[in-house]
């Protein structure tokens, strides 16, 4: 995030090119409807174009990240302990003064960057930030720093949206949608999971959904998805072995997963959280060597026996599911795969942090499978069902995405007998994490950068006000329309409100005054029904459950606004101000 405010000034000179809505709000209503009716349909195509060019993008940074590791680390089945120790100290080398010189806005994983972009930038992403991410991401993932092509594949296809949304001079509001349908496409094609590439970015990343936005996103990962295919073919990203669940009394196995991923996820967070600030703290000057550190320290961290934690470590989640390590081994991988990943993090090298995560939550599943079965030998889950398991578990508790993390499950493995298994474990790790640490690590992440960004988990957990908790009763102030003016006058005498309102026939609200009501009786109306006065003032209603947000859009014009029951329209549950509104929310306030 150092580059924001090269990236600021940089969106001031774009906005020139971008047409707004202001502009398109001078037209009349009807060439403004079409207007937005074309660019609707237009976004919807330029989707699916967003989706080919990132899907050509992964592939090309794939290819780079494993022409990076053979070329630094070697090709053969045995790697050489000098190479293990300098290929990933050399390249952090290269990397810090990439960073630090070129290419300022590609530290972190991306995922922060592309939501400042939607919230603050107005979709803006130099598109030299993809070029940035591409090269320095590469090198760092093929030269054995622990980290993942996923994060980085995201920033990428937003970057590339983005320019390509300049391009096309689109509105501001387009703009600033532009940049998660390039991250979806991104990410779908890093993953080659399009379901859970669109769930992240509608959970984490926008955090709303409206038909357009979802189609556009929708489309963009499809397309990714089918070029991804295209070129590197269909197969997932692990050989998944048979899984199932026979017996419920094994959910409790699972649990148990649940609540060691869910402590692993505070170790893992509470650890970046910690120690990212203290590394940005130091002398400018350290930052130059705080890369090539790391690489040493992982290079070591191989020789000394675990190679396993170099780069993303796909192949070895696969061997992991197939049962070719120890549970002891498999414990100790995960251990040392959350410090290499430390290390490597807050450092400063730009990558991910996805296929880390995947990776500790296989070892760690399947470590805990393997010891429950040491302990318990009746249980019938294999290593690759605890191992999956693992996954979407240190997915909800450490990136805190728990409708991503059982959808990426399902998707990868594609077999849905296990989605029980999965939801438990899933639950159980998201609540202690929640629990034990409310800031999820993204949030944590931006404020350390100095931004604030709406957190998506703080909003899915506020309390929503609605009419039912302002609303009060409106006694019997309460007309019918077939009654006299004689007969509701002294009604309107006992009331302590000067509005009253109308019940219609055969449905529908009004409202009179106790002031109308009387010059009505002084002119001699008395007789007349209150209908065949009243003026044309059909006043709208609400419904108790009814957020507060909707009835500020009608209190500021009309002075009481009925609440009536959604079986009865003519039923009156109460009513409401724009002072009982007003009270309700400075009251929430100070609780």
């Amino acid at each position: 995030m150092d580059s924001q405010p090269e990236q600021q000034t940089e969106v001031l000179e774009e906005n020139g090119q971008v047409e707004s809505i202001a502009s398109l709000s001078e037209r009349s209503p009807g060439a403004l409807l079409r207007s937005i009716f074309r660019e609707e349909r237009f976004f919807l195509i330029l989707s699916v174009f967003i989706g080919v060019f990132s899907g050509l993008a992964v592939v090309c940074f794939r290819f780079a990240i494993d022409w990076c590791r053979i070329y630094l680390l070697g090709s053969g089945s045995t790697l050489s302990p000098n190479r293990l120790v300098l290929a990933p100290t050399l390249a952090g080398l290269v990397i810090a003064v990439l960073v630090i010189h070129v290419f300022p806005g590609v530290r972190g994983s991306g995922v922060n960057q592309t939501k400042a972009a939607l919230y603050i930038y107005n979709g803006y992403i130099p598109l030299r930030t993809a070029i940035g991410k591409f090269i320095t991401a590469a090198l760092a993932i093929g030269s054995g720093h622990s980290l993942g092509p996923e994060d980085p594949s995201l920033q990428i296809g937003a970057s590339l949206a983005s320019a390509l949304g300049r391009r096309m001079r689109l509105s501001r509001d387009r703009m600033r949608l532009i940049a998660p349908v390039g991250a979806a496409a991104g990410l779908a094609a890093a993953f080659n999971a399009p379901i859970s590439a669109v769930l992240f970015v509608i959970e984490e990343v926008i955090g709303r959904w409206t038909a357009g936005i979802l189609g556009s996103v929708v489309l963009s990962a499809v397309s990714s998805v089918v070029v991804m295919r295209w070129f590197l073919g269909s197969e997932s990203l692990f050989r998944i072995p048979a899984v199932h669940l026979e017996r419920p009394s094994e959910l409790i196995a699972y649990s148990v997963l649940g609540v060691v991923g869910g402590l692993a996820s505070i170790a893992f967070s509470s650890g970046i959280a910690t120690l990212r600030p203290r590394f940005k703290a130091l002398p400018r000057w350290t930052q130059y060597f705080q890369p090539a550190a790391a690489g040493l320290l992982i290079g070591l961290i191989a020789v000394l026996g675990a190679p396993q934690v170099m780069g993303a470590g796909y192949e070895y989640i696969d061997e992991a599911m197939h049962g070719q390590f120890t549970w002891q081994m498999l414990a100790i991988l995960a251990g040392l795969k959350i410090v290499a990943t430390l290390l490597s993090f807050v450092s400063g090298t730009p990558g991910g942090m996805f296929a880390p995560t995947l990776f500790v939550g296989a070892m760690l599943g399947a470590a805990v499978g393997g010891a429950e079965h040491v302990l318990l030998p009746h249980l019938s889950g294999s290593p690759g069902t605890y191992a999956l398991v693992g996954m979407g578990v240190l997915f909800a508790g450490f990136l805190r995405a728990p409708m991503t993390s059982v959808f990426m499950v399902l998707e990868v493995s594609g077999n849905y007998s296990i989605i029980v298994p999965v939801i438990v474990a899933n639950t159980f790790a998201y609540v202690i994490s929640r629990g034990l640490q409310p800031t999820a690590i993204f949030d944590v992440l931006t404020r350390q950068d100095g931004l604030d960004l709406p957190s998506m988990e703080e909003q899915r957990e506020e309390g929503i006000l609605r009419v039912e908790d302002a609303m009060r009763p409106m006694g019997d102030s309460v007309l019918d329309a077939e009654d006299t003016i004689d007969r509701v006058l002294h009604v309107s005498e006992k009331s302590s409100s000067d509005v009253l309102l109308v019940r219609l026939s055969p449905v529908g609200w009004s409202s009179i005054t106790s002031q109308e009501l009387r010059r009505m009786a002084a002119e001699g109306k008395g007789g007349f029904t209150l209908g065949s006065l009243l003026p044309v003032r059909h006043v709208p209603y609400l419904h108790p459950d009814h957020s507060l947000d909707t009835a500020l859009r009608y209190v500021d014009r009309w002075p009481l606004v009925p609440v009536v029951s959604r079986a009865d329209f003519r039923k009156l549950e109460g009513v409401i101000s724009q002072h009982d509104v007003l009270k309700r929310y400075r009251d929430f306030g100070e609780g």
